[in-house]
């Protein structure tokens, strides 16, 4: 739970600072690019987490990396994570500071469980009548579940929508008990 309380705190932190220079999307887009090479270079992810190394000698090794090709809004950002030795968040971090974009805008996020991945077309369709269904704006992130046998469960703010056969086999199951 504390681990929720960090990243809401800091990525709500990461927003307001945005706002205020206007670079709301920048760092958005910067954000998930320092992530992707975080993720493509695991070296320099367990260097920046490394708690005997100096956050001097972070902050260094950042600088260079880094400074000139992200703005410095999300450089500073970064200094702060480290001094904070908060960098091992950074990824749950952007996530937090997408959503709260998201729903500045009006988006809400769901999952959608499938057996097998759903296209982009099938994903769009669901997305929109979910959005109908709860009048939001829903995006829909697709998660593969195969104990569903076949159709979809979606959780979208607490709420289920179950279209799935288990669900229907479940409730067949109980009515019949009942006769």
């Amino acid at each position: 739970m504390a681990e929720l309380t960090v990243e809401t705190t800091y990525g709500t932190a990461l927003l307001e600072a945005a706002r205020e220079t206007g670079t709301e999307n920048q760092i958005l887009e910067e954000g998930f690019c320092v992530l992707e090479i975080l993720e493509q270079e695991p070296e320099l992810f367990a260097f920046i987490n490394y708690p005997a190394i100096s956050a001097e000698e972070k902050k260094e090794v950042l600088g260079k990396i880094f400074e000139g090709r992200v703005c410095p809004q999300l450089m500073n950002f970064l200094y702060v994570l480290v001094d904070k030795r908060r960098t091992r968040n950074i990824g749950r971090i952007m996530k937090v500071y997408k959503t709260l974009m998201d729903r500045e805008e009006g988006y809400t996020y769901g999952i959608i469980y499938s057996v097998v991945p759903l296209s982009d077309e099938r994903l769009a369709k669901f997305e929109e009548q979910t959005s109908r269904l709860l009048r939001l704006n829903v995006k829909l992130e697709n998660e593969i579940d195969p104990k569903l046998m076949a159709g979809v469960k979606i959780l979208v703010e607490g709420k289920i929508i179950d279209a799935s056969y288990k669900r229907r086999f479940d409730e067949l199951k109980s009515r019949m008990k009942i006769s």
